[in-house]
């Protein structure tokens, strides 16, 4: 809107996620003046009209990679995420290496191998490059799998914590203090009949059925949708036993 608008617009408080980054590169190509972007201020001075006839290759989306690594390690599978950027996963590599998974980095992919004891962590949420908020919900199903006792922090979105009692529902020992959530594990997780509050927290229930015992029935899945191009069919050639079915 601002690209448009007459004057200078400045956007305070901005994210910083290298998709901020891709978009004004894709709007200055076509002629606007955005400066800023992957800092805290951006500043968009607007024009009269954009261009056309260019073209530009969209970045990866690593909060879509970063599910699927996630998704390895909670399976004990073996993954490798391709079409990635690295250095944009690292807070999620790091903490996939301290909880104890193996993971193994090329030029433009990951690989994640899951094993049998995993290890307490702490994590807080914080904007990029901290830990994704996007990440927590997927992160804590891993968790619930680890030994003892972690600690999640969210710094960035209060309301992200609405996924735990579907978690608990299948088995998760967590609760939640002040912005808190407390892992005990390892959980013993079986299926239920759970519910997609978001976008986020649908994926990490998906995560969390893969890894349970039994069947798990996860509903509304138009949230899912939002966030994650044909889901289902990807996890179902990674060898995943999932279907999407229509219920009247």
């Amino acid at each position: 809107a601002a690209v448009k608008a007459k004057g200078t617009t400045i956007i305070e408080n901005a994210a910083k996620e290298p998709h901020i980054v891709d978009v004004a590169s894709f709007l200055n190509a076509a002629g606007a003046n955005i400066k800023g972007a992957g800092t805290d201020v951006i500043r968009v001075k607007g024009v009269e009209k954009l261009n056309s006839g260019f073209s530009h290759t969209i970045i990866p989306d690593m909060v879509e990679a970063g599910t699927f690594m996630i998704a390895a390690a909670a399976t004990k599978g073996d993954v490798t995420v391709r079409n990635v950027i690295p250095t944009h996963m690292e807070a999620l590599t790091a903490k996939l290496t301290e909880i104890g998974a193996n993971v193994i980095e090329g030029d433009d992919w990951i690989r994640v191998n899951g094993v049998n004891k995993l290890q307490k962590a702490n994590i807080k949420t914080l904007p990029y490059p901290g830990f994704a908020t996007d990440m927590h919900p997927p992160i804590t199903v891993l968790l619930c799998m680890a030994e003892g006792t972690s600690m999640i922090t969210e710094g960035i979105w209060p309301l992200r914590f609405q996924y735990v009692d579907e978690l608990k529902r299948m088995g998760a020992k967590i609760r939640v203090d002040s912005g808190v959530a407390v892992v005990e594990g390892p959980c013993r997780l079986t299926g239920a009949q759970v519910n997609a509050i978001d976008l986020r927290a649908g994926a990490a229930i998906v995560i969390a059925g893969l890894a349970a015992e039994g069947t798990t029935e996860v509903r509304n899945v138009k949230y899912i949708d939002r966030g994650y191009e044909d889901f289902v069919g990807k996890l179902r050639r990674l060898g995943a036993d999932i279907h999407r079915v229509e219920i009247p």
